[in-house]
């Protein structure tokens, strides 16, 4: 058999995918809500890299009690990076929406664009995998954390004891992956 050519979709998720079956047994009015969200996730993965553009280039928007244009503005006014990839090893790794490192001070700043109220967890392990890829010591730094969502600017100093403890956790949990990787 000759299949057809599909390149074009390589790379690509369709909404009514195999690997997501579930709506398979949805009514329309389940359909229209999950297409609703999905939409949703798209628009902010745009907002998202519209937001890197404009941290990057310094391109700050209209002074506004807008979500997307506090996160820009603070972003380029506290000079932080955009999308900056964070490592600790191929267990323990991911993407800050923006951060910056100064004078002994760490600030992540977290873009959402969804309505679920966010926490400060996922912006915790940031700052843990930030120290312990650089080798900084929590109790020596200052630490600000900022979520933008809703037209609101959450902060949060994070107890450095919470810091320490995702730390060890990392290290811990990416040792026993490891082992458990060894038994395979």
């Amino acid at each position: 058999m000759n299949f057809n050519e599909h390149s074009g979709l390589e790379g690509l998720h369709a909404f009514l995918s195999p690997s997501k079956y579930h709506w398979i047994n949805y009514d329309e009015e389940k359909l229209a809500d999950a297409y609703e969200k999905y939409q949703a996730i798209q628009r902010g993965t745009v907002l998202h890299d519209f937001a890197r553009r404009c941290i990057s280039l310094r391109q700050r928007l209209p002074k506004s009690k807008k979500t997307l244009n506090m996160y820009v503005n603070d972003a380029i006014g506290y000079g932080l990076t955009p999308e900056q990839p964070l490592y600790f090893s191929e267990n323990c790794f991911g993407t800050a929406d923006a951060i910056g490192f100064k004078r002994d001070f760490l600030r992540i700043h977290d873009l959402k664009t969804g309505t679920t109220k966010a926490s400060f967890h996922q912006l915790e392990v940031y700052a843990s995998i930030f120290c312990l890829e650089y080798g900084i010591n929590p109790n020596d730094i200052g630490i600000e954390l900022r979520i933008y969502q809703m037209d609101e600017v959450m902060c949060y100093e994070p107890p450095r004891d919470d810091i320490l403890r995702i730390n060890d956790k990392i290290v811990a949990f990416d040792k026993q992956i490891e082992i458990i990787k060894g038994a395979e």
